[in-house]
């Protein structure tokens, strides 16, 4: 039962690999953006933050839950 906890605490922190592919997604899109129009990089930056904030958080949840999980054991 130990090792079944270990791999769902394991499986739990990857959700911080997929947001850190998000947010580097994403800044490359945004980059993108300035690039081809200067004049709106406030806004493109203001959901930047706010598109990274809510992919961290997803990491953070999942770090979380494997705290969690191992806490169990």
């Amino acid at each position: 039962m130990e090792m079944i906890g270990l791999i769902a605490a394991g499986i739990a922190v990857l959700t911080g690999v997929g947001a850190g592919i998000g947010i580097g997604i994403a800044t490359g899109k945004s980059a993108e953006a300035v690039a081809r129009q200067p004049e709106a990089s406030g806004k493109i930056q203001t959901i930047l933050l706010l598109g990274s904030a809510l992919a961290e958080a997803t990491a953070i949840y999942g770090l979380v839950i494997a705290i969690m999980i191992l806490g169990q054991m």
